[in-house]
């Protein structure tokens, strides 16, 4: 990416800020109706700025503790801990991830993918779905991530607490 670019995308981060902000002065809240805050997420990861990131996440909480996050955006989550050397709640995040869709990892891994009766599987046949999981894989500041993830799921921990769920 081009130093051009990315000053366009932090532009565009600036943007959403202030739209979020302005939002939150008029009517004491945010209406993001138009999912704004979801796009931030995105446009950190694309520059590569794991930091902002992180720190966007813990604003994203304080403002919206009821969003139940898809789970896309707990994944993203896990990775961005994972690469802020946060060492113990990308396993958190990992959990909460599985428990989210327990499809996700597999589908991540390109596993085969056996359905039964519960919905998450549904989520698969979404076309944004599988484009983020597809960006996500051929992205080469995953590789890491890749890596321990898979450690993590050979766990005796992740073993035990997935095999009950």
């Amino acid at each position: 990416m081009t130093p051009k670019q990315i000053e366009r995308i932090q532009t565009k981060i600036k943007m959403i800020r202030s739209v979020l902000t302005e939002e939150k002065r008029i009517y004491g809240g945010y209406h993001d109706g138009r999912g704004l805050r979801y796009a931030m997420p995105e446009l950190y990861l694309s520059i590569q700025d794991f930091k902002g990131r992180l720190n966007y996440t813990g604003w994203f909480d304080k403002n919206f503790p009821d969003d139940i996050r898809n789970p896309i955006f707990l994944f993203k989550r896990t990775f961005i801990l994972f690469k802020n050397n946060k060492l113990k709640e990308p396993e958190s995040k990992a959990l909460k991830t599985y428990f989210s869709n327990s499809y996700l990892f597999g589908k991540f891994f390109d596993r085969p993918i056996i359905p039964i009766d519960k919905y998450e599987v549904s989520n698969f046949d979404l076309p944004e779905f599988t484009a983020c999981l597809t960006f996500l894989k051929n992205q080469t500041v995953f590789t890491d991530f890749t890596g321990w993830l898979e450690e993590f799921e050979k766990t005796k921990r992740f073993k035990l607490i997935s095999s009950h769920f």
